[in-house]
């Protein structure tokens, strides 16, 4: 640990890039802590049996915050670290469940939900950048894709820990759960201190030596020399110093050509990824069941764990075949498919994909702030729909997922034209990806634009210092 961080760790690239994950289980745990109390009669009694409206109020609390998180993370994430802006994270939802456990009423409730959704608008936005930033291209995706699987996870554990303690007489029966879901968050702030930082975002603080080590550890097995290690620590050191030349880092950055096509795609991303209705699915199950005449606590247990089991188990699919089968088929495959089948369609594709392909798609110097804004839009989303769903399912019911279906519908449109490939090459050489155009044809990449080996990176370097050279022996000269 005298690195500040255990080289034994980081020289296995599924936990490195794993543990992070708990963060997405935050959300996960979120979910279920309001859908598992919705038939809760504990719950409704203390808190004045919230209507539609209200209800939907309380829940849109956590995305209301999220959205604020998740654009602090802007400043946050480039300032102290992607490392301790997730460490932070665990941290504030600490105090949020605190506030939630021990609520006395609405308000109070409200406030910690709030204060939970900033944690989780941090967690949700610097995670997949800093999985993005840590791991090799060969398995890029399937680690991102892992967010989306620990959000599933958070979801499923938290629901029957719920049911479990429904059983409890008193407002015992949504305090314990509210309270348990603290562990997690200690866990993961105490156990990132043994992980290490970006080594690309100790390469924009000019810590390069730092990073050089901490780019052996994670992919060449300790050796300085490793030709993967060297290839990542040239290309991340010219895109660095190529981003600086290019202006300061701001928020203009975002506006400029080449980015301001990214940052529309990335935000699109996340808010197809709402539109899609998944998360309503997830948050407001007890009342889509309830609409098709399943009532009692053991009928609900066994429809809605059924769901959430299915959401767990077919994100396996992905995290394992995501780099193998690119991130467009999956998008394009997953948007047009009833309950269950939606729920398995959404976990296999657009679940994972629309985490992983906006931390991937920006260069380093507005990363941060680009996927931050990208995460914004999903919670700005998901903040209108969970408060708007319950009175929509109250006045038109079924009707509701008519207005999803056209959504996806339009997804896909845009996905099949605009979203071009990204799998199998490291965030430097994505830039070449769009730097190809094609912004209306995106299928027209190839799968190999931008693919580079050492030598390449090396004799390109070389060709740019000769060329420097005889533009200054020409100055001189005149």
């Amino acid at each position: 640990m005298g690195k500040g961080y255990s080289a034994a760790i980081a020289s296995n690239p599924y936990i490195v890039g794993s543990f992070a994950c708990i963060g997405g289980g935050l959300f996960g745990l979120d979910i279920s802590s309001m859908s598992g109390v919705l038939n809760n009669n504990a719950y409704m009694n203390y808190f004045g049996r919230p209507g539609n409206n209200a209800q939907g109020g309380i829940v849109a609390a956590m995305p209301a915050g999220s959205f604020a998180g998740a654009l602090l993370v802007t400043w946050l994430a480039d300032v102290v670290g992607r490392k301790k802006t997730i460490i932070i994270s665990g941290w504030i939802w600490v105090i949020g469940s605190i506030l939630q456990c021990a609520a006395q009423n609405r308000g109070m409730l409200v406030a910690g939900r709030v204060i939970s959704g900033i944690s989780i608008g941090l967690a949700s936005a610097v995670v997949p950048i800093y999985q993005s930033e840590i791991t090799e291209p060969a398995i890029r995706g399937r680690i991102v894709a892992m967010q989306q699987w620990s959000i599933t996870w958070g979801i499923l554990l938290q629901y029957f820990v719920e049911f479990g303690c429904s059983y409890i007489d008193g407002v015992a029966s949504f305090r314990i759960p509210w309270g348990l879901q603290m562990i997690p968050a200690i866990i993961l702030s105490i156990g990132m201190l043994f992980f290490p930082e970006s080594p690309r975002w100790l390469i924009d603080h000019e810590r390069v030596d730092e990073a050089h080590q901490i780019l052996a550890d994670l992919h060449g097995g300790g050796d300085l020399n490793h030709e993967l290690v060297l290839l990542e620590l040239e290309e991340i050191k010219d895109q660095v110093q190529f981003e600086r030349t290019e202006g300061a880092k701001s928020y203009l950055d975002l506006l400029k050509p080449g980015i301001v096509r990214r940052v529309g795609m990335g935000a699109s991303l996340q808010m197809w990824s709402q539109l899609s209705g998944m998360n309503i699915m997830m948050y407001y199950i007890v009342y889509v069941f309830q609409g098709a005449g399943l009532t009692g606590r053991r009928g609900n247990l066994i429809a809605d764990s059924v769901q959430y089991v299915l959401n767990v188990a077919f994100t396996v699919p992905a995290i394992i075949y995501i780099d193998r089968w690119g991130r467009r088929p999956m998008l394009l495959a997953g948007i047009i498919v009833c309950s269950y089948l939606f729920v398995c369609s959404f976990a296999i594709t657009m679940g994972p994909v629309s985490w992983t392909y906006p931390a991937e798609i920006f260069p380093m110097r507005v990363r941060a702030k680009a996927v931050s804004v990208s995460t914004a839009a999903n919670w700005l989303f998901n903040f209108a729909l969970a408060w708007a769903v319950p009175p929509g399912l109250s006045n038109i019911a079924y009707k509701t997922y008519f207005i999803f279906g056209t959504f996806n519908f339009a997804a896909f449109i845009h996905i099949f034209f605009c979203f071009p490939e990204t799998s199998g090459r490291s965030l430097e050489e994505i830039e070449e990806v769009f730097a190809a155009g094609h912004m209306f044809t995106a299928w027209k990449i190839p799968r190999n634009v931008g693919k580079k080996t050492l030598e390449q990176v090396v004799g390109e370097k070389k060709n740019l210092c000769v060329h420097d050279a005889d533009e200054k022996d020409e100055k001189f000269s005149v």
